[in-house]
Formats: structure tokens, sequence, C-alpha cells
């Protein structure tokens, strides 16, 4: 596999909690945000899945918080793909501040839903494979 996928992101003060740190639901976002960001790094835009009748569904997510994050933080979030032979495969993310300190780590299992049939594709390795100009970003 290339290089680990990794988007930078500062805390903003509006997405803290009254403790001063940063809200447990915009972990999610953030693990998001570094999952489409690969996305289109690997070529792959939404309005593509789209066209071809499918959208990544996230079917789990699990995080485990390290250390808090603050205001003013930057912090690289990781993103991995890992492949299976099923309808569905696992993400596995980090958040890590820039001093290296592992701010949470974030284990997903997602799909990719045919939005016609409302039911998961098969082998959705294949399809990001298809869609992607850099499938090397996917670890295929």
């Amino acid at each position: 596999m290339s290089e680990l996928f990794s988007v930078r992101v500062t805390v903003r003060g509006y997405e803290t909690d009254v403790q001063g740190h940063l809200n447990q639901a915009v972990y999610l976002n953030y693990a998001e945000h570094a999952r489409w960001s690969l996305l289109q790094a690997a070529g792959i835009r939404q309005k593509d899945l789209l066209a071809r009748g499918v959208g990544p569904v996230a079917l789990e997510t699990t995080i485990q918080y390290r250390r808090e994050l603050l205001a003013g933080d930057e912090v690289d979030v990781t993103c991995a793909f890992e492949w299976g032979d099923g309808k569905t495969f696992r993400i596995r993310q980090t958040l890590r501040k820039t001093d290296g300190t592992v701010a949470a780590e974030l284990t997903g299992v997602g799909g990719l839903m045919d939005l016609t049939k409302r039911k998961l594709v098969a082998n959705p390795a294949e399809h990001f494979k298809e869609l992607a100009s850099d499938p090397s970003l996917f670890g295929l």
C-alpha cells in the first residue's frame, strides 16, 4: 500500500464543549471529512458515485478517545481502507496531534449501497477500483 492518507484539520472554538475540548460528535465530522478527501484525492467525486447509482454508507463506528483536543490544536486525520471478500469493508482512522500524540482512534464498517435497490453491492472494492484514477489510495 502507498503512504497512509492524511488530512490536517484545525480545531475551531465553536466545535468545543463546555469543558473546552472538542465535542464528541465533531470527531465523526473530522473522520468523514478525511474519508471524502481520500475519495477526492483518488479521483472519485460524489457525482461519479451518483452516476453509477451507488453511495457509501456507514454501518458501524467505534471511537476510542485517547487525549483531548482543544481549540487551535492541529490534528492529522488518517484514513485506511481494509477490504474483505464480502459486501463490507473496514476503515481505520487516527486523529493525531502534530506533536505525535494520538487523540482518538476510529474504526468503521462501511459498504456501498445500490441507490435503486437500497441494498449493499457485492465486492465494493471493485467499484472503487473502477471509479478511481488512483486506486492505490484505497490499498487496491
